[in-house]
């Protein structure tokens, strides 16, 4: 997928998540789901941290501020990114990044600031993916060494994986 149109579906799904915040009862937002699971405010502050700190390392990557190096993908991140999908298995976060990255039950009025922010981070870093240096790798936990490019196309991957996911939570709640 070229960086324009990655961009584009990157824009709708972040818009989704910006419309979804109106239709989710305040009532319901921090609530633990029936069953158990994340609650639409862990959602967020999940997928928003996480984009963030996705557009963090592609900015890194395009800036060469990080390794230089010729190792790549591990299989799983080759998968991932070749067929544009996470797996549709519930997958725990690692303990180092779960650390690093604390979900929250946030605020409706947090996650459209966080929003807002994903949207400027992504802003800074579009126009530079193409012509960063393509040795210049910073890891993900799961899938390896990874490009700016692969970072830009991790962002989209991962905000369209939560969308399903807000999805069976409205399910459990009937909404």
């Amino acid at each position: 997928m070229k960086i324009a149109k990655e961009r584009r579906a990157i824009d709708a799904a972040l818009d989704n998540y910006r419309s979804q915040l109106d239709t989710i009862p305040d009532d319901l937002f921090d609530v633990t789901p029936p069953g158990g699971g994340w609650s639409f405010a862990e959602v967020y502050s999940h997928i928003l941290q996480a984009t963030i700190g996705s557009a963090i390392a592609a900015e890194r990557c395009a800036n060469g501020t990080c390794e230089l190096t010729k190792k790549g993908l591990t299989v799983l991140g080759r998968l991932v990114l070749f067929f544009g999908s996470l797996p549709p298995i519930k997958v725990k976060v690692p303990a180092a990044e779960a650390a690093r990255m604390k979900v929250t039950k946030l605020t409706k009025e947090e996650a459209r600031n966080l929003l807002i922010k994903c949207r400027s981070r992504v802003d800074t870093i579009t126009s530079r993916i193409n012509d960063a240096p393509p040795g210049s790798r910073f890891k993900h936990s799961r899938f390896g060494m990874m490009n700016a490019g692969q970072w830009y196309k991790f962002i989209l991957i991962h905000l369209t994986h939560h969308l399903a996911q807000l999805e069976r939570i409205k399910n459990k709640f009937s909404i």
